[in-house]
């Protein structure tokens, strides 16, 4: 039984799950690669302290975040995992990194020029991580900066711990620029001999052992997220959402439903309408595509999303087994983060960080 206390709509968070997640990465790994975990956008929309707490306790070396407030948010309750922030080093923030022990992603010259001036102003030798860009082209130190970093004097005062790059096309099998930038990196991480090295993100560890290195960074399979599209997801199922039957409607042919009254009935037609819309996360595109599920049966979404509901089609339903109140399933068994993402062409990513704050959430541990 699902409680839903004052709620229309309950999202489900199989922390259990998560964990067995986090054990076939590591099975899938080379046995000397460390997994860390990326926990930025609020653990994918998940929840970080849940996911981070999890973490901790399958001793995950690594916290990964996009910006300082999240890496600062984590270490409120998490005193102790490195933390490291993709988007860089922000102008005078460099007291809040260290005061927090908490190491910026060095993306760029002036990046590195920073935190180089910062080490020689305290007279430490400060960690560092290097970000190189071999195709992504949005954050990273270029080609044109390798040059520029041979030069010993460029990164005195920094002690290079980790290299690193991103992949950009890893979900996609056998795609060119995954090869060509496992090999651009490689010839990078030769000049860093005594720095550990991460190349794969959640797709990269299942393409190739060669892009294992010394530690690799999933995100989206974590969650339940389907590394290899291609083929059956190796992952376990984490997020699952439910939502309630507010009303059960009689439509009558030619009468319309919803706002712009965009979808006219061709036949007499019974509807439900389900609390939840685009204020939670079940965005604008998905009316007239997407499809719900009420006893494992498909109920297609008709008419537009509105800020607080969705309508139904529920004709084929026998009436006696359907009626307000009843529980819907929006994710689930029979519908994955991946499967609902198919319907608007987007992808699971963007599901699941869209999910929003109105929804009771219940963690399932054990």
């Amino acid at each position: 039984m699902i409680d839903f206390g004052n709620s229309y709509s309950v999202l489900e968070i199989n922390l259990k799950n998560l964990e067995e997640n986090y054990k076939v990465l590591q099975k899938q790994a080379n046995a000397h690669v460390n997994i860390s975990g990326v926990i930025k956008a609020n653990a994918y929309g998940l929840g970080t302290e849940a996911v981070a707490t999890t973490l901790q306790k399958l001793n995950c070396p690594q916290f990964f975040v996009a910006n300082l407030d999240e890496a600062l948010s984590v270490r409120e309750y998490d005193k102790q995992t490195p933390i490291a922030v993709f988007g860089g080093l922000a102008a005078k923030t460099e007291g809040e990194y260290l005061e927090n022990d908490i190491l910026p992603v060095l993306n760029s010259l002036e990046d590195i020029r920073n935190w180089q001036n910062f080490a020689r102003l305290k007279n430490v030798q400060l960690p560092s991580i290097l970000h190189f860009d071999t195709g992504m082209n949005r954050l990273g130190l270029s080609k044109n900066d390798i040059l520029l970093l041979k030069n010993k004097e460029t990164l005195k005062n920094l002690d290079v711990q980790l290299v690193m790059t991103h992949f950009a096309c890893a979900d996609e099998k056998d795609h060119p620029l995954t090869a060509q930038q496992a090999a651009d990196f490689k010839e990078i991480a030769q000049l860093y001999p005594n720095a550990k090295k991460s190349l794969s993100n959640s797709s990269g560890l299942f393409r190739n052992t060669d892009y294992h290195y010394d530690m690799a960074r999933p995100g989206y399979a974590l969650y339940g997220g389907n590394p290899t599209p291609e083929t059956t997801n190796p992952m376990h199922n984490v997020v699952s959402l439910y939502s309630k039957i507010l009303q059960i409607r009689d439509c009558k042919k030619d009468q319309s439903i919803g706002y712009g009254a965009n979808h006219k009935f061709n036949q007499d037609t019974r509807t439900a309408t389900i609390g939840l819309g685009y204020a939670d996360g079940f965005t604008r595109n998905n009316g007239g595509v997407a499809k719900v599920y009420y006893n494992n049966i498909a109920c297609p979404v008709i008419g537009r999303v509105s800020m607080d509901l969705i309508t139904v089609d529920i004709s084929h339903i026998n009436h006696k087994d359907i009626h307000q109140g009843a529980v819907i399933e929006i994710l689930g068994p029979n519908q994955s983060v991946d499967d609902f993402a198919a319907y608007t062409n987007t992808i699971g990513y963007e599901v699941l960080t869209s999910l929003g704050a109105r929804y009771k959430r219940h963690y399932i541990s054990n």
